[in-house]
């Protein structure tokens, strides 16, 4: 065990007292500098290496005083001597070493002066020191890393997380490509990944004993590299007290680990001399600087090539994980310390607190979230006991036993992981990240802390959760946070064994088919939370949050998932609203999440994160109550309608041809048959679905409903054409595809209105459009499927469609295709609360007021029009691009929302919304009176006043 900072200080005066008065280099440099070594208990000689033989710049041969591959290079000289010319003397060396054995620092010195530059450690590469040797007790800690103590900022942005990862890709692929593989190469990895670890952090000593033991007792070609490094993992499972006394001494300095890391006996693994180099090429990075939350990510996308191409996509961030663990435990347990950290009795009992708490991760890959809670909760105890150290008088004493003190340890968390690699991956990373947070400890009270041999253990269970009685984990009375990120995939994307895992969740839940499978989580879940309550222990029930996909608080699945929750009393306490999650890695798509807190208790304070830009920072607002749509607004779900709830147009979906093709047509092939066949001109038609409509890209289709029989036997093309839509109809699955053979001249629905102009609304469409691009059309252009239509729509129904209002309703009940909008007919366009009507039945006011109201509407609907005819040679998509909206057209959305707005202020809305949850909230209010208003069995809805809908424009893609 490494010797305490007090000790290594008294160490270091002795020391420069008993070489105040040396001078020659060459009778007492080698001395020097093995009494050097023995300040940080270092006695072994092997380390390093005097009067090293290397290659210098310009091919010359050079010897380097005293060399410690990784670790240090010595350049001595004679007292008075020139110290910079010494320095690029040792600088003139590096050409001649390996890159895996550069150094990470470089002194230079001649008996009274001390410079040392740092090259590579702590984030202060480039930093030269230079003092005298009487005050080498001062700056004791720049070699700190000779004895264990190397307490590092770890980064999750690190390069060095990727290069880790790459080196022991490497590694992978050589022992995989010579036949070694599956679960014998994973536990091989991890035990390698603890032992690089355990080498650069004082867990074996000295510094680099794992490293000097592959170099001295392996041979160079790598044919005893197997059988020695499963003697070295015999030996470290075996305690001290048990071990041969003929052990070789450097295996028998290594200590007795535990934990059942090195338990399992492997089959022998063969290594080549580049094989070697790789794991050597490995030790020599800096593995204190890893972060263990993040390697364990990448360590897993080494198993997989693809992956491995964009390594730093493939983990979680510690941003986005503090986002969920903040507002779920670590913000309310920071707000208790600061309220108990001045009486000593209320401050133990919090520590006592700290350490009965535990965490849950049903999802937990390689423990991401599991490892930032335990560093978070481990950094509050450091917080903990420097508070109780200044109640006791004891503030600014060094080597206090703190070992007893500790209370907080890994086997406070829990986990289930399908996988077996990641579940491994996922305990050592925690056993990696205590060891971490005990070098802090040790730094920061003077006295080297280690759990080795380890006595704890994460409980992490190989298993598949869907399937896994959680109770059998971790007893739900005992069970303080479920936390994590389950999967992503879509309702639709699942296999067949995601399928019957989240059936067997979902039984008895009404259209659990539409559900994600990340919803699974949400509902073993709940069940769990809903087990015993724990006497006078707080939380009572296990608090959750889950990272998911946002389509779990839109659209359909809203009112099958948590209908369901609802009813079994689970209140949502905090939640993030949609935000980006990615990170800067090339390549990487980013998703689109949200983060929901949930629980039994109706928490006070409850708080949502709001975005105003998807990848910035969030901002909190204090919410009473948070609905299934994340809105601060009644527990009130919008359920499917066939019909408007108010008096408005009714809304169609675009006509379908089931013709495979054969009845639709590009420009091309319109112009090459009216070329032969001048008479089908006739019947040919405009045919624009969403994109088309969109972007400006018009095709056409034979409309052939009133083509008479004669005439259409005039053109065989036309005629094939048909027949081959007979053809494929006939052969189709579906019953009613094949009875529409008999009628092959026709779309087999046919919405089209026969005359004016219609709405046009386009099914998909991007999120990034801050307003729907919607347009009027000629009914002689024929909208396909995936053009929803609303014939009859004044301006008035085109600017309240178009405004902010309709847009926030649409973010959280429309569908989502990938991350695009997919408005729905009866989720979306069919709930929508409108403002009052001036013909309504029931009026808030007077009706001249909601007369003017409409008619201010009407008058800004027409001035977007107009906007867009300034650019007609613009398709929606250019007009409605955040980056390239004209300032014409955004000017005059912002002065129809004004009038929106207005309208709905009339019915009891704000003047104005500071965000679209607040929108949300106030038409979510509308949507409960309206539909509590609405008869069983209601007549039909009278239509509102029109203002007759404009002639189609350039502006709307209709020519």
């Amino acid at each position: 065990m490494p010797l305490s900072w007090n000790e290594i200080k008294a160490r270091a005066l002795t020391f420069s007292r008993t070489w105040a008065d040396a001078a020659n280099e060459d009778s007492e440099a080698k001395p020097f500098w093995i009494d050097f070594f023995e300040i940080f208990g270092i006695t072994d000689k092997r380390v390093a290496t005097f009067e090293l033989n290397v290659k210098k710049l310009g091919s010359a041969q050079g010897f380097v005083d005293l060399f410690w591959p990784g670790m240090l290079l010595v350049e001595h000289k004679s007292r008075g001597k020139d110290l910079d010319r010494a320095f690029q003397q040792a600088l003139d060396y590096f050409p001649g070493l390996p890159e895996r054995d550069l150094p990470q620092l470089i002194i230079v010195c001649d008996f009274a002066r001390f410079r040392v530059h740092r090259l590579a450690t702590g984030g202060k590469e480039g930093e030269t020191i230079e003092f005298a040797l009487q005050d080498l007790h001062k700056h004791i800690r720049l070699f700190g890393f000779l004895a264990g103590y190397k307490v590092q900022e770890i980064k999750a942005q690190d390069p060095v997380n990727i290069k880790a990862a790459e080196r022991m890709g490497r590694l992978h692929d050589a022992l995989k490509a010579s036949q070694y593989e599956g679960h014998p190469l994973e536990v091989l990895l991890v035990r390698l990944l603890f032992c690089l670890f355990a080498d650069d952090t004082g867990i074996f000593q000295p510094a680099q004993a794992f490293r000097a033991f592959i170099e001295e007792r392996t041979a160079p070609d790598g044919s005893d590299l197997g059988p020695r490094l499963a003697q070295a993992f015999q030996v470290l499972n075996t305690p001290e007290a048990k071990r041969s006394p003929a052990l070789d001494a450097q295996l028998a300095s290594f200590p007795y680990i535990n934990g059942k890391l090195f338990e399992e006996s492997l089959p022998m693994a063969d290594f080549t001399a580049a094989m070697r180099d790789a794991l050597l090429d490995a030790c020599a990075l800096d593995w204190s600087a890893i972060s263990p939350a993040i390697f364990g990510s990448l360590f897993q996308s080494i198993m997989d090539a693809k992956a491995r191409r964009n390594l730093g996509a493939h983990y979680t961030s510690e941003e986005n994980i503090l986002k969920l663990i903040g507002p779920l435990f670590l913000d309310d347990l920071h707000a208790e310390f600061d309220k108990v950290k001045n009486n000593r009795n209320r401050l133990f009992e919090f520590h006592k607190k700290l350490r009965q708490l535990t965490f849950f991760d049903p999802a937990c890959g390689c423990g991401n979230f599991l490892v930032i809670s335990y560093r978070e909760l481990r950094l509050l105890e450091l917080q903990v006991l420097r508070a109780s150290h200044q109640l006791s008088g004891l503030a600014g004493q060094q080597s206090v036993d703190v070992h007893s003190l500790i209370g907080v340890d890994v086997d406070q968390f829990y986990g289930i992981e399908i996988e077996e690699f990641p579940a491994q991956i996922a305990q050592v990373a925690l056993w990696l990240v205590d060891h971490q947070m005990n070098l802090r400890v040790g730094e920061e009270f003077g006295l080297y802390f280690a759990r080795i041999p380890l006595k704890t253990s994460p409980h992490i269970v190989h298993g598949n959760a869907l399937r896994v009685d959680w109770e059998t984990v971790l007893p739900a009375e005992r069970c303080s946070y479920v936390l994590g990120n389950p999967p992503f995939v879509g309702a639709k994307f699942m296999d067949d064994a995601q399928r019957e895992d989240a059936r067997a969740v979902f039984a008895g839940i009404d259209n659990a088919g539409l559900l994600d499978f990340v919803a699974a989580w949400y509902v073993k879940a709940a069940r769990y939370s809903r087990l015993v309550p724990r006497a006078g222990v707080e939380p009572a029930h296990p608090r959750t949050a889950f990272v998911s996909t946002n389509s779990i608080v839109q659209g359909e699945q809203v009112g099958v998932l948590w209908s369901w929750m609802l009813a079994q009393g689970i209140h949502i306490q905090f939640a993030h609203r949609t935000f980006s999650w990615s990170n800067e890695a090339s390549g990487k798509a980013a998703v689109h999440c949200v983060i929901v807190g949930f629980g039994r208790e109706d928490k006070p304070g409850k708080v949502i994160y709001e975005y105003a830009d998807i990848k910035g920072p969030p901002h909190a607002t204090a919410a009473s109550t948070i609905n299934p749509y994340l809105v601060d607004g009644p527990h009130v779900i919008a359920a499917a309608r066939m019909t408007p709830i108010c008096a408005v147009p009714a809304i169609l979906n675009g006509s379908i041809p089931a013709d495979g093709g054969n009845l639709i047509l590009e420009p091309e092939e319109k112009a090459t048959l009216v070329a032969s066949e001048p008479g089908a001109e006739q019947w040919l038609r405009p045919y624009l679905g969403a994109a088309g409509f969109l972007h400006n890209e018009m095709r056409f289709c034979l409309w052939l409903k009133d083509c008479p029989p004669q005439v259409l036997r005039s053109m065989p093309q036309v005629m094939a054409r048909v027949r081959a839509v007979q053809h494929m109809r006939e052969k189709s699955d579906k019953a009613a595809t094949r009875q529409k053979a008999a009628t092959p001249t026709l779309f087999t629905e046919n919405r089209q209105p026969d005359q004016g102009n219609y709405l046009a609304i386009p099914r998909t469409s991007s999120e990034n459009r801050r307003y729907l691009p919607l347009g009027y059309l000629s009914a002689a252009v024929v909208a396909a499927n995936d053009l929803q239509l609303v014939p009859e729509a004044s301006l008035f129904h085109l600017g309240v469609l178009s405004s902010l209002m309709h847009r926030a309703w649409v973010d959280v009940t429309a569908g989502r295709l990938k991350s695009d909008i997919r408005y729905s007919v009866k989720l979306t366009y069919n709930t929508f609360p409108w403002p009052d009507l001036p013909n309504n039945l029931e009026l808030n006011q007077p009706p001249a007021l909601m007369q003017k109201a409409q008619a201010a509407i009407e008058t800004e609907a027409q001035a977007v029009l107009d906007a867009r005819a300034q650019f007609p040679g613009s398709s929606l998509a250019d007009l409605y691009d955040p980056l390239t909206m004209p300032p014409a057209l955004l000017k005059a959305h912002h002065q129809l929302d004004a009038a929106v707005d207005k309208a709905y202020a009339l019915c009891g809305g704000k003047k104005s919304y500071a965000s679209d949850a607040e929108r949300v909230a106030f038409l979510f209010e509308r949507y409960q009176q309206l539909t509590s208003l609405l008869p069983v069995a209601g007549k039909k809805a009278r239509a509102p006043r029109r203002s007759s809908a404009p002639a189609p424009v350039a502006g709307d893609a209709s020519a």
